[in-house]
């Protein structure tokens, strides 16, 4: 992907399984999503209530940020994904940003980071937050 390529931020209702299913395998994502089990990763989709993606001028999907929010006081981000022919461009910033836009000023973004990721959310400006608990999934 050429720099000068126009990319086109939106939010949108759902994508295609496949195609999220290819952004998370190019990503690097699909070592630790289930990627081969796509009647869950649609229900992933269908079960998001704010996906933003990151479209190339041809419709190409090259990212998505898929979110889960009240729209009033916390949004968790479940993923952020980027193809890596478009890695290094901004495409994940912009994700970000779009995502903000959404929300508007009023909410919180939330999310959990892969260790390779943790610089760049330090570099988008995200704060690191310690007091964080879960339950792991159990398969």
């Amino acid at each position: 992907m050429s720099p000068t390529d126009a990319v086109v931020y939106t939010r949108e209702a759902t994508i295609a399984v496949a195609d999220f299913q290819r952004v998370l395998v190019d990503s690097g994502l699909g070592a630790i999503r289930p990627v081969d089990d796509l009647p869950r990763l649609q229900t992933m989709l269908d079960n998001a209530n704010l996906i933003v993606t990151a479209r190339r001028g041809d419709g190409e999907l090259i990212g998505v940020a898929r979110c889960f929010t009240d729209f009033s006081w916390s949004c968790y981000l479940s993923e952020l994904a980027v193809s890596p022919r478009a890695q290094g461009l901004g495409i994940g910033k912009g994700l970000l940003d779009e995502t903000r836009r959404q929300l508007g000023p009023t909410v919180s973004l939330i999310l959990a980071s892969v260790p390779e990721a943790v610089g760049f959310y330090e570099r988008a400006g995200m704060a690191r937050i310690n007091e964080s608990f879960w339950y792991k999934r159990e398969r």
